[in-house]
């Protein structure tokens, strides 16, 4: 096989994992429409993907014919997408812990939401309606390796998703990360909207998602 083979076979085998963590699970005929590649050569990539170990399926009934492969991200695959200095954050996680108790911990988690709010603001408008807020956030969010992406449900209704959590190895050692994600967005978008986590990678979810709605009572200029 010839070096530009080679590097195109790379190129779609990318293209198939990013797929599958922006989207969810996808049958190859899908993958195959979105990259505009043969099904047959998309099967071929995914096998070998497979026998990586970098991606799964479920079998989804069909009325008719054999059962529907929907391939999605084994946990492998994560090791492919940005993941902030994992093994320092831990290890000071757990050597605060050590040195200063819970006491320490919270009062680094709190300093660290305090920093995250101020850096955020510094780059928002005073001026910025609270959608545009969200719009600014989540590009704020994706220069950090979260992936994130807005997605409208309503005029008065959006989603927040974050497709992947750079620091989810830290976030399964120290879960207050998470929480005090929910403070930085809230003091960020303002009172007069709803922030609900309604998706969240630690609990098992493919992807963390948050539902921004407006309050019933908060007029929009």
């Amino acid at each position: 096989m010839d070096e530009s083979a080679t590097v195109e076979r790379v190129k779609v085998k990318n293209q198939i994992l990013y797929l599958l963590k922006m989207k969810g699970q996808q049958s190859a005929a899908d993958l195959a429409q979105q990259l505009q590649v043969s099904p047959m050569a998309i099967r071929q990539h995914l096998q070998t993907l497979q026998d990586e170990q970098l991606v799964t399926y479920t079998e989804e009934r069909q009325a008719v014919g054999r059962p529907l492969k929907l391939w999605y991200l084994a946990n492998k695959a994560m090791n492919f997408f940005p993941n902030h200095h994992t093994d320092l954050v831990v290890n000071l996680i757990e050597g605060v812990t050590q040195v200063f108790g819970m006491d320490g911990l919270e009062a680094l988690i709190a300093q660290r939401t305090q920093t995250q709010i101020q850096n955020y603001s510094a780059k928002m408008s005073d001026s910025l309606l609270w959608r545009e807020r969200v719009a600014v956030l989540a590009c704020l969010r994706t220069q950090e390796g979260y992936m994130a992406e807005v997605i409208e449900e309503s005029p008065d209704e959006f989603l927040l998703v974050e497709n992947h959590c750079s620091i989810c190895t830290a976030a399964q050692k120290c879960p207050q990360l998470c929480s005090s994600e929910l403070q930085v967005f809230t003091r960020l978008l303002g009172s007069t909207v709803n922030i609900e986590r309604v998706e969240h990678i630690l609990s098992g979810d493919r992807r963390c998602a948050y539902r921004i709605s407006v309050f019933e009572q908060a007029i929009d200029s």
